[in-house]
């Protein structure tokens, strides 16, 4: 009101479009043209049809604070211009939010937000696209919402963390079991790598050294995923490098390897590139051998399999191929893997895990 961007009519306070020129900047949108074709009844307090509302008189029984202009409640978009000025000031440096809210809701927060302080309000706006559930958008009002707080009582964060980064933020996302089972697949394949390459150890050595071609693939793909992120934070050319590293690390050492120096030094290497960048995204921090073990526990619960069943079996096998009975080994091999499972042999015997 001071900078005379707003106006009081009998106790309700407007923002007025046409004291603040910039109007429309964020979504590209002129006044002038938002005005075509307009046939909808405009308030008569209002001085422009565009103007709106920043604080409104309570009605009776409505819930109400008091303010300089009476008793009344905040209008819809200074709520967030409030908290971000009380708790981050007059300016800040990203603002996120769904595409839909880019107009009005953002723009009037832009306009009063930079009306009151006269300063540039977020340097970078992100707006994400909309979460797709069978088809149609997940909202609220259609009743096809998923809550957090299901979500993760059913798997770990992670999953949906990787869910939602597969995909650029600016393009729609698919929420259904089947990307949820892509993103445990994904997520399986980084972790068991990493399993690998943490079981490794330190070298005992200096003389220990990666492996050249190793080096350069790693050495070209953290370039990658730092342009990739750097170019509108698109986090699926991340993910694509880092499986590119994965996939290069699990051609040098395999499950079971003897890990000389030279492959502990590799291990080293692949362990900081992925913990790393995955560190700026938030993902794959946790301990490998105990999140694929949770994920295994998800998968069994979900596919309804019989760990009792499981366990039997894989001690078969393992007598089988003790009294070196290879062609009942095998079978017991085909009826794990009809099962969904996998067996790998290790030093310390048979270690079985959910295909994924």
């Amino acid at each position: 009101i001071e900078n005379k961007t707003a106006y009081v009519v009998d106790g309700e306070v407007f923002f007025s479009i046409s004291a603040f020129k910039e109007y429309g900047k964020l979504s590209n949108r002129r006044p002038e043209d938002m005005l075509k074709g307009v046939r909808i009844e405009v308030d008569p307090k209002k001085r422009e049809s565009l103007d709106f509302t920043l604080w409104k008189p309570a009605k009776s029984g409505e819930q109400g604070w008091p303010s300089p202009w009476g008793e009344g409640r905040p209008g819809w978009h200074i709520e967030c211009s409030s908290m971000i000025f009380d708790i981050l000031g007059e300016q800040i440096d990203i603002h996120g939010g769904g595409m839909d809210l880019m107009f009005p809701h953002h723009e009037n927060e832009i306009a009063q937000s930079e009306g009151a302080s006269k300063k540039s309000y977020a340097k970078y706006w992100l707006h994400n696209n909309m979460f797709m559930f069978s088809g149609a958008k997940m909202s609220k009002s259609l009743g096809n919402i998923r809550t957090m707080r299901s979500f993760l009582e059913e798997y770990p964060a992670e999953v949906f963390k990787f869910l939602v980064l597969s995909a650029h933020y600016r393009s729609e996302s698919e929420f259904s079991e089947n990307t949820i089972a892509n993103s445990i697949s994904g997520l399986s394949r980084i972790y068991a790598a990493l399993r690998t390459a943490h079981s490794a150890g330190a070298p005992q050595s200096t003389k220990g050294k990666p492996a050249a071609d190793f080096m350069a693939i790693v050495q070209k793909a953290q370039t990658n995923v730092g342009a990739a992120l750097d170019d509108d934070f698109n986090t699926p050319v991340a993910f694509a490098e880092i499986f590119e590293v994965v996939r290069a690390y699990n051609t040098f050492v395999k499950p079971g390897s003897k890990f000389t120096d030279d492959l502990k030094a590799v291990s080293q290497i692949f362990l900081n590139f992925v913990r790393d960048n995955g560190l700026l995204m938030s993902l794959f921090q946790e301990e490998p051998e105990e999140f694929l073990k949770n994920l295994d526990l998800i998968l069994i619960r979900h596919k309804n399999l019989d760990i009792k069943q499981i366990e039997e079996l894989v001690q078969k096998r393992s007598q089988a191929r003790f009294n070196k009975q290879y062609a009942l080994s095998d079978q017991y091999r085909d009826e794990l893997k009809a099962l969904g499972i996998e067996v790998r042999d290790a030093a310390s015997g048979s270690i079985w895990e959910v295909i994924k």
